[in-house]
C-alpha cells in the first residue's frame, strides 16, 4: 500500500510538515510540535504508516507515553482509525510500564526475586511521617508529606550525587538524613517505590548486557510522546533501549515543559542532535486550536525564552478571537468578576492559575452564591500546611490566653521575643495559678524588661485580631505581630496567609474564617463536579492538553505570576533563570488552552511583565469590560446601614440564587438564613453590593 492508498483507505488528512513527519520512520527524530498542532495525530499515523505501508512488525514498535490515561487514550485514538485488530498486539505502555517489564527480565534471567514494589501511598506516607518525627522532632502535616516526596521524586529522577542532595536540606528540614533513611527503610523491607522502579531498571541495564540486547532486540522503533515531560533518568532509559539500532522517534516541545518540580528536563530535547548520531530535528508548526490573535501573541511571548529551539508557532484558523487584560482595583475584585462570569457562562470557560490554592477564594465565592462550577485536581494540602496551622494556632490563642499547647506552638513564631524556657515557666504557671498565659510571663521573673514589652505588645494585638474583620487580622498577624518575619526566615511563601485574607473578607471575625476553612476543606474533600457545568477551575498544570473557548488567566501580577522576574537573561545565573523561563512556559500553556477568548487579571495596579509581554509593550486601551465590580463604590454606606437594619431575626428575603428563606441570626456581617435547600451564611455587604436580593 502506497502512501496516497494509505491516507485515502484510513481517510487520513495531513498538511505538509505533519506528512514528513509521519515518514520519518528510521534514525533518531525529534518532533518539535507547538500547541495545537496535531501531535496525536501525527502519532496515531505513523504507527499507521510503518505497519501497513512499510510492513514493520507491530511486535517491534513501543510507543511510551507519560501517564497511564495517555496510553489509553492513544491505543483508543489508533484503534479508531485503523479497527481493532492490532489492539493486543501494538504496546503503549508508561515508562513505569517498560521498567516493570526490564525488572522482570532481570528475576527470569538471575532467577532471584526482585524488590516488591509498594503501590500503596498512604502505606509509604505512613512511613515517612514516623521518619520525618524521627529526623525533625515534630509532627508532619499532610503539606511536609508532600513536600517531601516530591523533594524524594525529584532526587532519583534527577539522578542526583550525594553531594547534591545535602544541598536540599533546608532550615528545619534535614532532608538528605530522611532522604537515606527512607531509602534504607525500603530496602531493609525489599520494597520499591515507583521512582526507584526506574532507578533499578537502569541499573538492570547497564550492569546486564543480554537484558539490554533482549529488549532493543524486541523494541526496534521506539516512540515517546511528551517529551519534554520526561526526566533526566527517564531520558537515559530510552537512550539505552535505542542505542543498538537508533530508531527513536521523541515528540515534544521544550516551551510546554512545565514540570520542573517533578523532574522534568527539558534540556534533553536541546541536546538530542548532540546526543543521538545523524539526528533530524523536525517542526509541526501550525496551531489548529487558537484564534489568530491568540496565537500571534502567545508565539511572541514565548519567543523571548532563550533556553529553547528556534521555531514560530502560526494559526491555522482565519478568526481573529481576542486578547484582553482585564485591570481590576483589587484582588477581591477578581473573584467578584469571576462570580459575574460564571453566573453568565454559556460557552467552555476555564479559570486557570498558577498554584492549587488559588481556587479557594474562587470557590469560596461561588459557594457562597450558589452559583455552579467543576474542579479538576484540587488537594487539601492547604489545609494542613505551616503557615495555615500556625495562624490557626495563633487565633486559638488570641480566643483561649490558656491554650499552652497553642502556646508553645507560635511563641517563637511572632514577636513575644520569649525564649523557650521562660515560655515552659510562663506555662507551668498558667496551668498551676490560673492566670493567662502572657500574664503569667510577669509573675515567673525569668524575662528582662524589653521581653515583658513585647508580650505586653502582643496582649493588644490580640484583642484587636479578636474584634476586627477577618482579613484585617491576618494582616495583622502576618505584618504587625512578626509572623510575616518568621516565614521569610523559614523561606516559607506569604501566599497561604493571602489567600486567607482574601476568604476572610467575607467574614466578619477571624473565628468565624477558621470555621470557614474546616467547611471549605471538607467541600473539597467530598465535593462532586456537576458533569454539564461549562466553568471549569484549574490549575496551568492540570489543564496541559485540554481547550476552552475562553480562558480566565488569574492572578498575573508581578510577584505572584511570575514570583520572580530575570531583568536580562545574559546576566542571570543559569538555575534563576530556568527557573523563570519555566513560569514563562507555564503562561504559555495557560495562554494557549484558549480558542477563542483569552483574559488576563491584573490589579491593584501592579505591573504585569507577562501581560506586557503578551500584549506587546503599547498596551490597548482599556475597553468596557462585560462585568463590572466597581458600582457598589458609588453607593453610601448610609444606603448599607439602612439595608442591613432590614435584615433582622425572623424576616423574610428572596436571594436571586437561593430563593425565599428566612434569616435565623444575624452576626455582624454574616447572616444566617434558612432556604428551602438548607441553612446558609450569607456576607450582608455582599448582599447589598451585588443587589443579590430580589
Amino acid at each position: 500500500m502506497n502512501f496516497l492508498e494509505f491516507k485515502e483507505k484510513f481517510n487520513i488528512k495531513l498538511t505538509a510538515e505533519q506528512e514528513e513527519a509521519v515518514k520519518a520512520t528510521e534514525g533518531a527524530v525529534l518532533l518539535l510540535a507547538v500547541p495545537g498542532s496535531g501531535k496525536t495525530t501525527v502519532l496515531v499515523a505513523r504507527l499507521g504508516y510503518m505497519i501497513y505501508c512499510l510492513g514493520i512488525d507491530p511486535h517491534s514498535i513501543l510507543t511510551m507515553t507519560y501517564t497511564v490515561a495517555a496510553t489509553n487514550d492513544m491505543r483508543e485514538r489508533f484503534c479508531a482509525v485503523f479497527g481493532e485488530e492490532l489492539r493486543d498486539v501494538l504496546e503503549f505502555r508508561t515508562i513505569n510500564g517498560v521498567c516493570a517489564k526490564i525488572i522482570a527480565s532481570y528475576e527470569q534471567l538471575t532467577r532471584g526475586r526482585a524488590f516488591t514494589l509498594v503501590t500503596d501511598e498512604k502505606e509509604l506516607s505512613a512511613a515517612l511521617s514516623a521518619i520525618y518525627k524521627e529526623c525533625t522532632g515534630e509532627f508532619p502535616t499532610e503539606s511536609d508529606i508532600k513536600g517531601v516526596r516530591t523533594k524524594i521524586t525529584y532526587t532519583k529522577n534527577m539522578l542526583l550525587s550525594a553531594e547534591e542532595v545535602e544541598e536540599m536540606n533546608e532550615e528545619g528540614l534535614p532532608f538528605s538524613k530522611i532522604y537515606q533513611k527512607y531509602n534504607a527503610m525500603l530496602k531493609a523491607q525489599r520494597f520499591m517505590d515507583y521512582d526507584d522502579q526506574m532507578v533499578y531498571a537502569l541499573k538492570i541495564l547497564r550492569m546486564y548486557p543480554e537484558i539490554l540486547e533482549r529488549a532493543s532486540r524486541r523494541y526496534r522503533y521506539i516512540c515517546v510522546d511528551e517529551a519534554q515531560d520526561t526526566s533526566k533518568i527517564q531520558h537515559a532509559i530510552i537512550s539505552l533501549l535505542a542505542c543498538a539500532h537508533g530508531n527513536l522517534f521523541m515528540v515534544g516541545d521544550e516551551d510546554q515543559s512545565i514540570y520542573g518540580f517533578r523532574a522534568a528536563y527539558p534540556q534533553a530535547l536541546l541536546d538530542f542532535e548532540a546526543e543521538h548520531a545523524h539526528a533530524r530535528v523536525l517542526k509541526i508548526g501550525e496551531n489548529f486550536r487558537s484564534a489568530s490573535k491568540i496565537v500571534e501573541a502567545a508565539d511572541k511571548f514565548i519567543s523571548k525564552n532563550t533556553l529553547r529551539h528556534a521555531k514560530s508557532m502560526r494559526a491555522a484558523r482565519t478568526e481573529a478571537g481576542e486578547v484582553r487584560e482585564i485591570a481590576l482595583s483589587s484582588k477581591s475584585a477578581q473573584y467578584v468578576y469571576l462570580l459575574k462570569a460564571a453566573r453568565a457562562c454559556r460557552e467552555e470557560t476555564a479559570v486557570l492559575y498558577r498554584d492549587n490554592e488559588s481556587a479557594l477564594p474562587i470557590i469560596d465565592i461561588l459557594e457562597r452564591y450558589g452559583v455552579p462550577y467543576k474542579t479538576r485536581a484540587l488537594d487539601t494540602s492547604f489545609f494542613t500546611s505551616r503557615a495555615v496551622q500556625d495562624i490557626t494556632n495563633i487565633v486559638r490563642f488570641a480566643y483561649d490566653r490558656c491554650d499552652t499547647e497553642a502556646f508553645m506552638q507560635i511563641y517563637y513564631k511572632i514577636n513575644t521575643h520569649l525564649s523557650k524556657a521562660a515560655a515552659l515557666a510562663a506555662c507551668e504557671y498558667c496551668a498551676r495559678e490560673g492566670m493567662n498565659v502572657l500574664d503569667s510571663v510577669w509573675e515567673v521573673g525569668k524575662v528582662n524588661m524589653g521581653t515583658l514589652k513585647s508580650c505586653k505588645a502582643m496582649k493588644s494585638h490580640l484583642d484587636m485580631l479578636c474584634a476586627e474583620r477577618a482579613d484585617r487580622a491576618v494582616e495583622r498577624i502576618v505584618n504587625y505581630m512578626g509572623y510575616g518575619e518568621y516565614l521569610d526566615r523559614m523561606g516559607i511563601k506569604r501566599s497561604k496567609a493571602e489567600i486567607l485574607a482574601s476568604i476572610g473578607a467575607d467574614e466578619s471575625t477571624i473565628k468565624s474564617l477558621i470555621a470557614r476553612l474546616s467547611e471549605l476543606s471538607e467541600l473539597v474533600r467530598e465535593r462532586r463536579s456537576p458533569a454539564d457545568c461549562r466553568f471549569t477551575l484549574s490549575t496551568i498544570h492540570s489543564a496541559k492538553g485540554l481547550e476552552y473557548d475562553t480562558v480566565y488567566l488569574a492572578d498575573v501580577c508581578d510577584g505572584t505570576f511570575p514570583e520572580q522576574i530575570v531583568v536580562n537573561p545574559k546576566s542571570a545565573e543559569r538555575e534563576a533563570l530556568a527557573a523563570y523561563e519555566e513560569e514563562r512556559r507555564l503562561f504559555y500553556v495557560g495562554a494557549t488552552r484558549a480558542k477563542n477568548k483569552l483574559f488576563l487579571f491584573t490589579y491593584n495596579g501592579k505591573s504585569s511583565v507577562f501581560c506586557d509581554d503578551l500584549l506587546g509593550k503599547e498596551k490597548p486601551k482599556q475597553e468596557k469590560l462585560p462585568f463590572s465590580v466597581n458600582s457598589a463604590a458609588r453607593k453610601s454606606e448610609a444606603e448599607y446601614e439602612e439595608f442591613a437594619r432590614k435584615i433582622s431575626v425572623g424576616a423574610e428575603l428572596c436571594h436571586k440564587a437561593f430563593g425565599v428563606g428566612t434569616v435565623l441570626a444575624v452576626d455582624g456581617d454574616l447572616a444566617a438564613v434558612r432556604f428551602g435547600g438548607g441553612e446558609k451564611k450569607l456576607s450582608l455587604r455582599m448582599l447589598f453590593e451585588m443587589n443579590l436580593l430580589k
